[in-house]
């Protein structure tokens, strides 16, 4: 890797932090609220690609891991990266892999649809794939209760698709940064 894709790579963990800062919005019928942080996971596999994406949210967990207050609602620690919800976070690397790898398939270029198409199976489909089992596991909700619960966030996580694609779409016609590697 360059020193560049280093640079992008910490760059992108820097704004999923940034984006934990947005404040939550509690869906009062759920402890979890919604949360920014996924429209980073989106736009770090959409615009750097699958391997720096996936570096860029790899590292993140790593500082999450190491204690640094960085999820949403000041959260860090080994404790969180164990507790029921923290499957979605786990899965937030294999996320921006998946979209990075359908955004460069795809040959996306600045066309918001298929940009969209890949936020979504990255951030929405794989991030939900790797949450709602780990919930029905550490948190012992049957997997049908883990699952409908889930489907609450899934009108936010559309708008996240959405705006991650049409970022995406005008930074690759600004040519703000070089194709995926």
């Amino acid at each position: 890797m360059s020193t560049r894709d280093l640079v992008y790579c910490a760059l992108f963990a820097a704004m999923v932090a940034a984006l934990g800062m947005v404040p939550p919005i509690p869906l009062g019928f759920l402890p979890v609220p919604v949360t920014a942080q996924t429209l980073g996971v989106m736009l770090a596999g959409i615009l750097l690609g699958a391997k720096r994406g996936g570096i860029a949210l790899v590292l993140f967990l790593l500082l999450v891991a190491a204690g640094l207050p960085l999820l949403a609602g000041g959260r860090g620690g080994i404790g969180v990266l164990m507790g029921p919800t923290a499957g979605f976070v786990l899965a937030w690397p294999v996320g921006a892999v998946v979209a990075g790898l359908i955004a460069e398939r795809l040959g996306t270029g600045a066309r918001p649809i298929p940009l969209f198409l890949a936020a979504a199976a990255g951030g929405i489909l794989v991030v939900y794939a790797g949450g709602i089992p780990w919930l029905w596991l550490v948190a012992g909700l049957p997997l049908e209760k883990a699952a409908m619960g889930s489907l609450a966030f899934i009108p936010g996580d559309l708008i996240k698709a959405g705006v991650a694609a049409a970022t995406a779409a005008a930074v690759r016609r600004a040519g703000v940064l070089p194709a995926h590697a």
